[in-house]
């Protein structure tokens, strides 16, 4: 089994900057892709970022060029992938998700994902 924990949401003026975090510890050996989704009221859960263990990353055109996803994984045990959001737009405005998986080639998929965390609120006001 995988934990994901996420912390860094809240609310931000339109233009402004956050910095989400997902710590991921138990089972890492599943944690080969681990991405950021998002959910915004009354729309589908979708793909945002995702960065692989090597380092490889793919990002939504929604937020390529904005945001951008990093991975801490120097320690087996526990690691964390980080999404910074920069000229954050009302449109951001969401639940953001992470998830873990041990396969790449799904990332952009939420099948891809066999972990979740429970989500964290972004808010950007205009």
């Amino acid at each position: 089994q995988v934990q994901l924990v996420e912390s860094g949401g809240g609310l931000v003026q339109a233009g402004g900057s956050l910095r989400l975090s997902c710590a991921a510890s138990g089972r890492t050996v599943n944690t080969y892709a681990m991405a950021w989704f998002r959910q915004a009221p009354g729309k589908e859960r979708e793909f945002a970022a995702a960065i692989s263990w090597t380092g490889a990353v793919e990002y939504a055109e929604s937020v390529k060029g904005r945001f951008t996803i990093s991975r801490d994984n120097r320690d087996n045990a526990k690691n964390t992938v980080y999404l910074q959001m920069n000229s954050l737009k009302p449109d951001d405005t969401a639940v953001y998700y992470c998830a873990a998986g041990d396969l790449w080639f799904a990332y952009h998929r939420l099948s891809g994902y066999d972990y979740w965390g429970q989500g964290t609120q972004v808010t950007v006001s205009s």
